[in-house]
């Protein structure tokens, strides 16, 4: 982080810095002045790269804060909380659908009265994925019990960081804080910063944590239960606590702030007011596009017109009166909502103004609504001239000709609709019969006859050339390979991932076949609703005239970290055993999302939040063992698989099919290269996977109703290569085979050997 003494003068009392920077940075260095105890964490764009930046420190030395990379956000929220109900300070970041994910455990959190502070980085939530900045995770947090911190810019999520603990642990309040900042306007956008130049006033201002009624688990003399079962009326008497909790945190913010202008010179009143002292036409808006319309108000201004505008720092508590008395007086308000309360009439900010208005007697302003900005639409100074016309028109009529829109929309035109631009896959080219398998009844086994993968080049790609991939990636060489050993129609859903989202940018789509997307977390039991669909559907003769000649396969493609957050549901559909594969692209991290660790992350490899340092050398622990936990759920069929051995791959894929359509659910697991994030040439994709099952660090194996085999054995062929040898050709761990490293490196090399040498057990011994 680029730092300098502020030369200017500052308005402060305390000595301040000049810093050059966005606003995930800024969360994460307010987070690291104050030294939090524990952040717990799962990656989502755009607030994942607070975490890495908080990485990079402790890798550095610079905090002492337990990172823990939970399995989902829903985890992360559980880390959280837990370590609140232990008595230290707490912090996290998200966005979007992980917010929405962790959703049920904020009213936890906030019902039993724990504090912590929670970075919400806003974006679009899905459905249709977009990753963009706007208000629809917001919008969902209004109802938790968290009072809202609002940042317009860098400064602000800085200084609203600072002040959201104080808010938070404040004995009048106790409650878990949220600050809000917009995703990639205010996240990844760089400006000047002033910041404590000194970590001690930080912890000044913030002081230490209040004994007083905070009661935490780990106090040996004072055993509590936490979120017992309540019924009425306890129940209504602890929510009745918990409101007057919430309205007092207004008075105590209030407070807080001034507090902080008297250090800092930098003041955030409850409302931000710009020109509305004689105000008669207003706009008020959230955020980054309320730095925007104030230049628009100057430039109305200049014309006589009596504009203003209106911009809450703070909208829970939402500041209803302080709203209504700014309004007085004001002729029309346009309100921008950058999300819909879908059937409500307006955004949720639009119907809170019309309340704070009629709960305080305001008759005469007229509310014009508008919904803009959503999926990161940017907002530029005629839109915000836009808003202020409608706003003029209704204060020179003294009607709302219509009180609620979109604006920036475009209307849909029939003309225009996507085109198919490639033909469906025809059945007789898919269904080559050049793969067979075959059960012998006598021995139970299945005969498979695949041919060389010459033979098969014919085959029609699954997925059309022209996604966007990064240059050598190996996803799609490898689902390619693996699709060749698929015979007939397929039906495909693929998780939240790189192969998704290069494939599907509408309106465009690389996908020849069939294609469904559901979230991060939950393909698995997706899929698994669309194959009992179709058995069901099947059964009652539904599906007769649609031309089916043989059964679908039902694939789900998961990978970058899917099989972490994906877990539980992977787990669900196994166990019920339905007739479909999933297949994981191993890339050792969550690409997707800027290369951080997932638990299939192997020991001591660099990820953006395992990074390398003088106090850390990469991932701390090991790396998940995928194939064997699905294999404990006793399905069918497991196996991995790899272009080093194409064949071996074939042979699986068609057997995967065999069971897929005749059992039950198939895993699967193909190691792949990402040169972009493992730090290495593209030239030798093929290469590091070749010494990655040679090392035996990715072993080809696979698992028959319980029988393992090990389908290649380098040490049978002689090509059996030290570990260091696949480690020293990639960037993320060539570090590794340095000296200082050499503990890490032993401790690595003995976990892989320590599981191939049960794997080579297992394969001896049938009931193993």
């Amino acid at each position: 982080m680029a730092i300098e003494i502020d030369k200017e003068a500052s308005r402060g009392t305390v000595p301040q810095r000049m810093v050059y920077e966005s606003g995930n940075e800024m969360a994460a260095y307010a987070a690291h002045q104050i030294n939090y105890h524990i952040m717990g964490y799962f990656p989502i764009s755009p607030s994942t790269e607070v975490a890495q930046f908080l990485d990079l420190m402790k890798a550095n030395g610079q905090h002492d804060i337990k990172l823990i990379p939970a399995d989902g956000e829903h985890g992360s929220a559980g880390i959280c909380y837990g370590a609140s109900v232990a008595g230290g300070r707490v912090f996290n970041a998200t966005s979007s659908n992980g917010y929405l994910y962790m959703l049920e455990q904020m009213p936890v959190q906030s019902g039993t009265r724990f504090p912590m502070v929670m970075n919400l980085v806003c974006r679009s939530v899905s459905g249709p994925l977009d990753i963009h900045g706007d208000h629809s995770d917001l919008y969902f947090a209004l109802n938790t019990g968290w009072p809202i911190l609002m940042c317009r810019d860098p400064q602000a999520v800085y200084d609203m960081n600072i002040m959201a603990l104080k808010l938070a642990e404040d004995p009048e309040v106790r409650l878990p804080v949220l600050v809000a900042s917009d995703g990639y306007f205010t996240s990844h956008q760089k400006r000047r910063v002033q910041t404590f130049a000194d970590r001690a006033d930080v912890l000044a201002f913030v002081g230490e944590r209040p004994p007083e009624g905070f009661a935490h688990v780990l106090d040996r003399n004072n055993p509590i239960t936490v979120g017992p079962y309540m019924n009425e009326p306890d129940y209504i008497n602890n929510c009745y606590q918990q409101s007057m909790a919430m309205y007092r945190a207004a008075d105590v913010y209030d407070r807080i702030r001034k507090e902080y202008a008297v250090l800092t010179g930098r003041d955030y009143p409850l409302l931000d007011l710009y020109r509305m002292e004689d105000a008669e036409v207003a706009v008020f808006l959230m955020n980054s596009a309320s730095e925007i319309i104030k230049d628009v108000v100057d430039q109305l201004r200049k014309q006589g017109i009596k504009a203003g505008s209106i911009a809450p720092n703070m909208i829970r508590p939402f500041p209803q009166k302080e709203i209504a008395e700014a309004l007085r007086g004001v002729k029309a308000v346009t309100v921008g909502d950058r999300a819909d309360s879908y059937g409500g009439h307006g955004g949720n900010m639009t119907n809170e103004v019309k309340a704070a208005l009629f709960s305080h007697g305001v008759k005469d302003t007229l509310v014009i609504s508008r919904v803009y900005g959503l999926g990161g639409k940017d907002f530029y100074a005629e839109d915000g001239h836009h808003f202020f016309r409608l706003a003029i028109e209704a204060a020179e009529t003294g009607k709302v000709d219509k009180p609620f829109d979109y604006y920036g929309h475009t209307p849909g035109d029939p003309a225009l609709a996507p085109k198919r631009v490639l033909e469906p896959l025809r059945y007789e080219d898919l269904k080559t019969g050049l793969v067979t398998v075959d059960k012998d009844e006598t021995t139970g086994k299945l005969k498979v006859r695949v041919p060389p993968v010459r033979q098969l080049t014919k085959k029609p790609k699954r997925l059309a050339p022209g996604h966007g991939a990064c240059p050598g990636c190996g996803i799609f060489s490898g689902l390619e390979l693996f699709f060749k050993g698929i015979e007939g129609d397929i039906v495909a859903l693929y998780q939240t991932g790189c192969a998704m989202v290069v494939t599907t940018g509408f309106p465009y789509s690389s996908h020849k076949a069939t294609y469904i997307h559901n979230l991060f977390q939950n393909g698995a039991a997706t899929l698994s609703g669309v194959v009992e669909m179709f058995w069901e559907r099947k059964r009652r003769g539904e599906l007769d005239d649609l031309g089916l000649k043989d059964d679908f396969t039902f694939v789900m493609i998961t990978g970058d970290g899917g099989m972490d957050i994906g877990m539980g549901p992977a787990i669900g559909s196994a166990l019920r055993n339905h007739k479909m594969i999933i297949l994981e692209y191993d890339n050792e991290g969550y690409m997707n999302t800027g290369a951080q660790l997932s638990y299939s992350t192997p020991l001591g490899h660099r990820t953006s939040t395992s990074n390398v340092g003088k106090h850390q050398g990469g991932k701390l622990f090991h790396h998940k063992d995928t194939a064997q936990i699905m294999a404990a759920t006793n399905i069918p069929y497991v196996f991995t698989g790899s272009e080093s051995a194409p064949q071996d791959l074939l042979r699986k894929a068609a057997k995967a099919q065999y069971y897929a359509q005749n059992e039950g659910l198939v895993y699967g697991k193909i190691l792949i290269t990402c040169p972009l994030n493992w730090l290495s040439e593209e030239k030798i994709g093929q290469t590091l996977i070749d010494d990655a099952v040679n090392s035996c660090f990715f072993p080809l194996y696979e698992v028959e109703h319980g029988v393992t085999t090990i389908t290649y054995n380098p040490e049978e062929k002689g090509k059996r290569i030290p570990l260091a040898d696949w480690l020293k050709n990639m960037g993320k761990t060539k570090h590794m085979t340095r000296p200082e490293y050499a503990e890490a490196l032993r401790a690595f090399e003995d976990e892989v050997e320590r599981r191939w040498s049960r794997l080579k057990a297992k394969h001896d011994n049938p009931y193993l």
